[in-house]
């Protein structure tokens, strides 16, 4: 089964094309065993993209983390995905709309540095802030999650909730060496009080243009970056008049541009680059 790895800012993700993996049965457990990175080709995710089915996408989108579970959407992995398909020459206008769990999401590109290296806006949707829409289960349905006390094993943590085309969580410090960030983000992710699970996101202002980033992603834990986190990072400190609505999202993986426009789009700029290309042998 025929693969490109591609990486966004450390994010990196192996692209199948549908008809690859068409005769493989269970592709949750194709995505388990192609990320493992001792004994599959490692990755932070799989994407299978084919061409639509209808007039409202150009292609579409299935997205599956390291531990099977298949995801709505992610930034990163989106956009590993079309970059794929520019270069494999699938697509070659400047603008393509993929469809993927979450809905059809627009991307735009900005410019081609080389062969298999992108640049891309990407338009991820409006984030939604009540707690059924996260989902988040609150003693009463809240308008918005803003500094909610979760209780995390008995020491009350001040999250901040938001649906960015997946679940996320943000927590704001002023430094990441204060808090156990990677044991609080996995019990975070399972905590019964996200259904669905959810990204875990810490949060350090820098000023009001600069956040910086340290990203638990569900079903894939710690990630050198993200995009939907790093876009749910920056709605969480304009929303709560942290920062400005254009910032740049530092992540260990590179500097993420966020702008949070004010028709409620969520605007991504990142890159897309190719890392190898090769051939999954094993069974299914």
């Amino acid at each position: 089964m025929f693969f490109i790895k591609f990486e966004g800012f450390g994010n990196d993700y192996i692209v199948f094309e549908a008809e690859q993996v068409e005769a493989v049965s269970d592709l949750n457990d194709l995505a388990r065993r192609v990320c493992d990175r001792h004994y599959g080709a490692g990755a932070d995710g799989i994407t299978v993209v084919r061409a639509s089915s209808d007039e409202s996408a150009d292609f579409e989108v299935r997205i599956f983390n390291p531990d099977g579970s298949e995801a709505d959407l992610s930034g990163n992995g989106t956009r590993c995905s079309v970059a794929y398909l520019h270069y494999r020459k699938l697509w070659e206008r400047e603008e393509l709309r993929l469809r993927t769990r979450a809905g059809v999401k627009v991307y735009h590109l900005r410019k081609r540095e080389s062969d298999g290296h992108y640049w891309f806006d990407s338009e991820l949707g409006q984030p939604r802030f009540g707690s059924l829409s996260i989902p988040m289960t609150t003693d009463e349905p809240l308008a918005r999650v803003v500094d909610y006390p979760l209780n995390v094993e008995g020491e009350t943590v001040p999250v901040t909730a938001l649906q960015m085309g997946n679940p996320n969580c943000c927590i704001f410090t002023e430094n990441f060496d204060s808090i156990d960030w990677r044991r609080i983000g996995k019990l975070i992710e399972f905590h019964p009080q996200f259904p669905e699970r959810t990204n875990v996101t810490f949060i350090r202002k820098i000023d009001r243009a600069n956040i910086e980033v340290r990203i638990w992603e569900r079903g894939a834990g710690e990630t050198f970056s993200s995009g939907t986190c790093s876009a749910a990072a920056a709605v969480a400190s304009a929303f709560t008049d942290k920062t400005d609505r254009r910032l740049s999202v530092h992540t260990p993986g590179g500097r993420i541009e966020v702008n949070w426009r004010t028709d409620g789009e969520v605007i991504l700029t990142g890159r897309a680059d190719i890392v190898y290309s090769g051939e999954w042998l094993r069974d299914g």
